[in-house]
């Protein structure tokens, strides 16, 4: 037997810190009674015959704690900006001053705060899928590689890849807790 197999744990790694980027993306678009410029980030926009992010029509700024405006830069767009606002399920009602959409943030009532923390919970746990499936990969191929490597090598890595997956799924449920904790507080 040859002790040539090195598992690419850069790879994993990687692929792990992916997982919680996105999970950083989907609780930025969760509402938590503030205003937010990223809450409109998953919003697309009918343009120029194709869907279009909201931030490539328009300026998205955040003048004061419960306000988001939308500058829209083309006239002929404001309607279809307005529109997919309104359809994206965030619960706001914009107001057209102009080319300017402004869009004032409610308070969150209790109801609505328990429906966002069990959205939380849900990306988190999609998260943690995510981070089990690189895991998973990792020791597929720590098995095919079982010839090259003694036992004890194999337990080894084996080890290494579970320390990575805890540290990941401690650093999803740490930032599932900090959100919810967010969306709690009124």
């Amino acid at each position: 037997m040859s002790d040539d197999f090195i598992l690419d744990t850069d790879d994993l790694g990687r692929r792990m810190d992916g997982a919680m980027a996105n999970l950083r993306t989907e609780f930025a678009s969760l509402r938590t009674g503030r205003a937010s410029a990223s809450m409109l980030e998953p919003i697309q926009v009918e343009a120029y015959g194709q869907m279009t992010p909201i931030n490539q029509v328009g300026t998205v700024n955040v003048p004061e704690p419960r306000m988001v405006t939308v500058n829209v830069w083309d006239k002929g767009l404001v309607n279809k900006v307005e529109k997919a606002i309104r359809e994206s399920g965030l619960g706001i009602n914009p107001q057209m001053n102009g080319t300017i959409i402004m869009l004032p943030i409610p308070e969150l009532n209790e109801e609505r705060r328990r429906e966002l923390t069990k959205v939380a919970g849900d990306y988190a746990e999609r998260a943690r899928v995510a981070v089990r499936n690189v895991r998973r990969d990792g020791m597929d191929q720590i098995k095919r590689a079982k010839d090259q490597m003694s036992e004890d090598d194999q337990k080894l890595w084996e080890t290494e890849v579970q320390e990575m997956t805890d540290k990941y799924i401690k650093m999803v449920d740490e930032s599932l807790e900090t959100k919810q904790a967010e969306i709690m507080q009124v």
